[in-house]
């Protein structure tokens, strides 16, 4: 029988293991004996039974306890007087010994990968002492290791990346595959990898599991992912060897090897002459089957009749060219523009130029289309002036439009109306001369922003519009006034001389070389023997006192007339009147009082005792204001609470009553005798004019009489009752009368019953109770009628 390459090295490992175990239990059984020694007194005898390593495969799957070796001391002469016990990892549970022959064996499977040796204690007894007849010894059985577990990748799966063009045996990524089983014995853990999917772009190395690529110039932009599957194998790669699979995805990376390229050698585009500056004309883009960086460009205008009026720019996101506007369009001046427009990469890759300029050339032609376009003005703004003394229709100046189309349409002229609300203004709406259309004002607006609205006559909706600034012309028309309201004031001790106010003067006009005022006194007042006026030649005067010796109670107040003049051509003068009061003074000349009535006060009443007056005043005020509070309060019994107030109120009982004779619940009295004497409330509030005395009895009075006799006398109750509301209200009474028992008014056992009532009386009130007549009647027809 011939063997093939697995079964004969398996045949040689069992050989091996047997030829080693046989040599090591002809060892043990042929050990020699050593012969006891005696120390200090003690005898010693030496180990003389045999034991030694012992080897046991893993994984047996038989049904018998495995061998695993035998325990021999050469004290055992065969006679059963020795027994063996065995003690540690696994004994009794795993191991067990033939106590009479010191036969190993094992009782479970083991698995080298969860423990590869177990470490036991061996030892020789007498049978009838128990006491050991040699030392205790240790051995160890290693788990002799099969080829049970196969490769794993533990880090799979994979991803990598490689640029595309790549040259063959570029790295690519290192896969890695482990083995359980010891790699000290046999090949069992000896792994070898090779590639079963992604030939012929990839290869692997056998012992390391690198891969590289096997192809070259590997493109992207044909292919950019591959799917590798690896294997990796023990036992060398031999036949009969575990293996494991894993997956590698390979993605290449871009580099820059495609040149951009415009699709179209040439483009048009057509373009209204009205498109604003900064619009968009056009949209280019060259191909480029990069990505990322590497299909990055940039464009430029490099030759064509539109360098100054087009430029180009590159959208980021879409890598466009974006062509706009630079200068507006005239289709009048120019009816087409010619471009020649470059594409190049930003970033080349010098590896690659071979392949070709990394840069392409289109030509844009823009054709301009004509539109019908608004007058345009031949300046954008105009500045023009005028007098504001100008009259009513004085022009002012002219302004001109004209139609920039081929037709050239007449224009005709207006002013929106929207910046001349006032309207000053008019132009001529065939010439543009702007007139005044009403006085002007420089003070109240110096400078006036029109707007003028030029207009084709072909089509009034084209409207141009130009901007006017019309400065008005100042001329002095405004007298000077004081610069602001003074108060001024001059103490009673003031000397002669002394400086009481400095003024000064302000004009609405604006002349060319600024103001110049003079100051002076007015006819009237120059000779007057209190005040003095000097004038200080810088737009400003000094107030002066010409005496000392001011006394309030002779006159508190004066008033000086100030005559001032401005420098215009011709001048123009107001006069302004100063008013000075007289004050009381401290010594630092700051005035205290100036009023002419705190002299009169001593004659009258002095400051003490006004405040004394306002005084008692306001304790008046506080005593009547305690008074009304304290009537309120005594008053407020006479008004009922909201709990107590009975005009709205409804009271629930939730209580049944006993019915008709049920006469306990409720006092009935009141009701069945008028004749109760109530105690009489007097209020408080009201003297009563009235004594009522003790009513009389009401029992021969008519049921009516009754009926209004306690009506008045609740009313009486009610006008006494200190805490009857004080204003109407509805009361009810529960009364019925003198003769009435509070007996029940039920019809229903009327006719059963010794009712010695009379109902005859309802035939005579009509015949709308002639029905109650017939069933309440007496009459001898009326019971079942």
């Amino acid at each position: 029988m011939k063997l093939g390459k697995v079964e004969f090295c398996h045949f040689l490992q069992i050989l091996a293991l047997f030829l080693c175990l046989s040599g090591m239990n002809q060892a043990e059984l042929t050990r020699s004996k050593s012969k006891p020694y005696f120390q200090s007194g003690r005898t010693r005898t030496k180990r003389s039974w045999v034991w030694n390593q012992f080897f046991v495969l893993e994984e047996y799957m038989g049904t018998d306890p495995l061998y695993v070796g035998k325990l021999h001391s050469d004290v055992d002469k065969g006679d059963g007087s020795i027994k063996y016990i065995l003690s540690g990892e696994g004994a009794s549970s795993i191991f067990i010994i033939d106590e009479n022959t010191g036969d190993i064996h094992a009782t479970k499977r083991l698995d080298r990968e969860e423990q590869a040796y177990y470490t036991l204690r061996a030892q020789a007894l007498d049978r009838l002492t128990n006491k050991p007849v040699e030392p205790e010894s240790e051995f160890v059985i290693k788990i002799q290791d099969i080829n049970d577990n196969e490769p794993k990748f533990l880090d799979g799966p994979y991803t990598a990346g490689v640029p595309e063009m790549s040259p063959v045996g570029t790295s690519v990524v290192q896969v890695t595959a482990t083995d359980a089983d010891d790699p000290t014995y046999g090949n069992s853990a000896r792994v070898v990898y090779s590639i079963l999917q992604g030939q012929p772009y990839f290869s692997v190395e056998p012992k390391t599991g690198v891969i590289k690529t096997a192809l070259p110039n590997m493109d992207r932009e044909a292919k950019d992912q591959y799917l590798l599957v690896i294997q990796a194998k023990d036992m060398v790669g031999q036949n009969g060897g575990l293996s494991g699979t894993t997956s590698v995805t390979v993605t290449l990376t871009d580099v820059n090897d495609n040149p951009p390229r415009f699709p179209r050698r040439s483009y048009q585009y057509n373009v209204p002459e009205s498109l604003p500056v900064a619009s968009v004309v056009a949209r280019i883009k060259a191909a480029d089957a990069d990505v990322g960086p590497n299909a990055e460009m940039e464009y430029k205008i490099v030759d064509g009749d539109g360098l100054g009026v087009f430029k180009i720019s590159v959208d980021k996101d879409t890598q466009e060219g974006i062509i706009t506007i630079q200068k507006e369009l005239d289709f009048e001046a120019k009816t087409s523009y010619t471009l020649r427009i470059e594409a190049a990469n930003m970033h080349v890759d010098p590896r690659f130029l071979s392949l070709g300029p990394f840069s392409d050339m289109t030509t844009v032609k823009i054709i301009v289309e004509d539109v019908d376009e608004p007058p345009v003005f031949t300046s954008r703004l105009y500045s023009m002036v005028v007098s504001e003394a100008a009259k009513v229709g004085t022009i002012i100046g002219t302004v001109a439009a004209h139609d920039p189309d081929a037709s050239n349409s007449p224009v005709r002229y207006s002013i929106d109306r929207n910046t001349d609300l006032e309207r000053y203004f008019n132009i001529d709406a065939s010439s543009g001369v702007i007139t005044t259309a009403k006085s002007l004002d420089r003070e109240t607006n110096a400078v006036h922003n029109i707007t003028v609205l030029a207009m084709e006559s072909q089509n009034p909706a084209q409207i141009g519009r130009g901007y006017v600034a019309i400065t008005i012309l100042d001329i002095n028309d405004n007298a000077p006034e004081f610069a602001m309201e003074y108060e001024t004031t001059v103490c009673e001790n003031a000397q002669p001389g002394q400086v009481i106010q400095k003024i000064s003067a302000i004009d609405k006009d604006d002349p060319p070389n600024g103001h110049q005022f003079y100051f002076s006194l007015t006819a009237e007042a120059a000779n007057n023997h209190n005040f003095t006026l000097q004038d200080n030649k810088d737009n400003t005067a000094t107030v002066l006192t010409k005496r000392n010796g001011f006394r309030r109670q002779e006159q508190s107040v004066f008033y000086l007339p100030i005559f001032i003049v401005d420098s215009g051509s011709p001048s123009l003068s107001s006069t302004n009147t100063l008013t000075i009061r007289v004050c009381d003074c401290d010594a630092d000349g700051i005035a205290q009082t100036c009023n002419a009535e705190a002299y009169i006060l001593p004659a009258g009443l002095s400051t003490g005792a006004l405040i004394a007056i306002l005084a008692c005043v306001l304790t008046l005020l506080v005593l009547v204001l305690l008074i009304v509070t304290m009537r309120r309060r005594k008053k407020e019994p006479l008004i009922f609470d909201e709990e107590r107030d009975i005009r709205e109120n409804i009271v629930r009982y939730d209580d049944e009553g006993g019915g008709e004779e049920d006469t306990e619940a409720f006092d009935m009295a009141a009701l069945r005798n008028l004749n109760i004497m109530r105690d009489t409330k007097t209020r408080r509030d009201v003297t009563p004019e009235i004594q009522f005395l003790s009513r009389p009895t009401f029992k021969s009075i008519p049921d009516n009489v009754i009926f209004r006799e306690f009506i008045w006398e609740r009313l009486k109750e009610a006008d006494v009752d200190p805490c009857a509301p004080p204003y109407d209200s509805l009361q009810t009474y529960a009364f019925e009368g003198n003769g009435s028992v509070a007996e029940s008014l039920s019809s229903l056992d009327s006719i059963s019953s010794n009712s010695d009532q009379n109902y005859d009386y309802l035939s005579d009130w009509g015949p709308r109770f002639k029905r109650l007549a017939d069933m309440y009647g007496t009459g001898p027809d009326c019971l079942y009628s």
